[in-house]
């Protein structure tokens, strides 16, 4: 399908899934690297869940291979994005949601933490921000995909609670294979469900802003400098993070044995 179908898509719905889109040698890589990572952190916060019950959130970091060119400035999902927002967008995000054994459903929720205007909190504006994600696994109805209230993301906010509540709108669990990528208007009432394996069900996430709009919502990572060095200057204009000092050792000359 084209950008034009899944734009039409996130308007109609809220989201679009790209099927069988990203290399899965660079997620099954990303998930290598990233496991040990997670595995610590749930260790060390199992008892300090910052997303519900058995469910976390972590900023995802920025060394090869957790990160990969493709997550980022893959064409087809920039044509979306673009199409969506204009040419000026940024990403500001990168980090992993991570439902475990026993966790709980989510209330449905929106992703922001308060309106553009909040004089006027149900005035119909255009997307400011779209959320992409992939899932580190393949995500089954088991493992605790989020589900998508659809369209409710052109609703007044207490009618689309009122259509959830009320189950006038359709409710649909967004299952996910590995390379599957899924692109959401944050606007959309969703919301996490149990993860009933033993599992991790790790979905990393990238957002994209208009290049005017900022928050604080979540924890991100600096960029590595030598990351940062490696990614061309059109890459660069896309990329809204902080970026870490060079270290004195990276500057040391290499030599060669003889």
């Amino acid at each position: 399908m084209t950008a034009n179908e899944k734009l039409l898509e996130i308007h109609k719905n809220g989201y679009c899934v790209l099927k069988a889109h990203l290399p899965k040698a660079a997620v099954n890589a990303c998930r290598a690297a990233f496991w040990p990572i997670l595995l610590e952190y749930v260790q060390d916060h199992r008892h300090e869940t910052n997303r519900g019950p058995h469910r976390h959130f972590l900023p995802m970091p920025f060394h090869r291979p957790c990160f990969a060119p493709e997550f980022f400035f893959d064409t087809t999902i920039l044509d979306v994005i673009r199409g969506a927002m204009g040419s000026r967008v940024v990403a500001d995000q990168w980090g992993c949601d991570v439902p475990l054994q026993g966790s709980e459903y989510q209330g449905f929720h929106v992703d922001y933490q308060r309106p553009l205007f909040e004089e006027m909190p149900d005035l119909s504006l255009p997307p400011y921000m779209l959320v992409v994600s992939f899932g580190l696994i393949d995500i089954t109805a088991e493992h605790g995909p989020i589900e998508v209230a659809i369209g409710t993301h052109r609703l007044a906010r207490d009618a689309a609670v009122r259509s959830v509540e009320s189950g006038e709108c359709d409710v649909q669990p967004v299952l996910l294979d590995i390379g599957d990528v899924l692109i959401r208007h944050p606007w959309v009432l969703h919301r996490g469900t149990p993860n009933r394996t033993y599992m991790p069900r790790a979905m990393a996430s990238v957002r994209y802003v208009r290049s005017w709009y900022a928050d604080d919502s979540r924890q991100v990572n600096a960029i590595p400098n030598v990351i940062w060095q490696s990614l061309t200057r059109e890459q660069r204009a896309l990329m809204r993070f902080s970026v870490a000092p060079e270290s004195p050792s990276a500057r040391l000359p290499i030599t060669g044995s003889s």
